[in-house]
């Protein structure tokens, strides 16, 4: 009976402890499930009746969004297909399919629950910056096209000046050198907004063309008479000329100065100058004079009156 009794009682214990097993397992398993129910309402505001109901082990899976994109695709190509149907559940075919789901939303990563304002101030920044790109572009077709309008104006300016000059620089030079022969060439003649423009000079008795060829005074009155035909070309009321006859000897400044004396029929000059063939031409004479107790002054004559008599010069 004592051997019985012990049996008996190690039996028992084994029975006690499945018992307490199985009690901790199913508490563990309701708590589970509690945990499972808080997650499904948390997660997908649903109750569990509900959950089941529509997405128990018994109903059909309906087809995925990429079987229904495939249909609606063969469709539009005028496949002759049949809509996808509705399959029976299988965990395993379930479960690798929620495998892959997660992998894409764990690629996807985290929420941003501010991305709609976040996407609505960059899409009103996009606007603000578009409308200035386009007023931008606009503002641009209208430079292009006040630039365009400029350089035509420029060019009919300049094409203009540039025949004048050229037709009355050929007649100074003439004056100027007798026998000699004066041009202005256009260093490209095609291109008239970058063109520059060279002048080639013959003295009478030369050959060389070249202004680095030519003498200190035959430079200097080549110059001059490059400035007297701009200002035939384009005539204006007067003219200031500083010391332009400084360098040329007598015989070029006769000439000089009687290509001044065509130039003032219609412009006043106002020369200054230390040449007394110059002064003798002047209709009136300003200058500063110094006094025998070592005091300057400002002294004027004038030389011709309005009727073209001289009058006397002052001491």
């Amino acid at each position: 009976m004592r051997n019985r009794v012990r049996e008996l009682t190690v039996e028992l214990e084994k029975l006690t402890d499945a018992v307490h097993r199985d009690e901790v397992a199913r508490a563990e398993q309701r708590l589970r499930l509690e945990q499972l129910e808080a997650r499904i309402i948390e997660e997908f505001a649903i109750g569990l009746d509900d959950l089941v109901a529509e997405y128990g082990p018994e109903v059909d899976v309906p087809p995925g969004p990429g079987e229904m994109a495939e249909y609606e695709a063969a469709k539009e190509r005028g496949d002759t297909v049949m809509a996808p149907q509705p399959i029976p559940y299988d965990r395993d075919t379930q479960q690798r399919r929620a495998n892959r789901a997660e992998k894409d939303l764990a690629k996807l990563g985290k929420v941003n629950p501010l991305a709609l304002e976040e996407y609505a101030a960059l899409e009103e920044r996009y606007k603000f910056l578009s409308t200035q790109l386009e007023d931008l572009k606009q503002t641009r077709e209208d430079l292009l096209s006040v630039v365009k309008e400029v350089d035509e104006k420029i060019l009919e300016v300049f094409t203009s000046a540039y025949h004048d000059v050229a037709r009355e620089f050929e007649t100074v030079f003439s004056v100027l050198f007798p026998g000699g022969e004066g041009r202005m060439v256009l260093t490209e003649p095609g291109d008239m907004l970058t063109t520059g423009v060279d002048v080639e000079a013959r003295p009478p008795g030369k050959k060389v063309k070249r202004l680095s060829l030519l003498s200190g005074g035959e430079k200097s009155l080549v110059a001059v008479g490059m400035l007297v035909a701009i200002f035939r070309a384009r005539p204006s009321p007067f003219y200031v000329l500083d010391e332009v006859e400084a360098a040329l000897d007598e015989t070029n400044m006769r000439r000089l100065i009687g290509l001044l004396e065509r130039l003032r029929a219609n412009s006043q000059l106002l020369i200054i100058t230390h040449q007394k063939p110059t002064m003798e031409i002047a209709d009136a004479l300003y200058g500063v004079s110094m006094q025998g107790d070592g005091i300057t002054r400002v002294i004027s004559q004038r030389l011709r009156t309005d009727d073209g008599v001289e009058e006397p010069t002052s001491a």
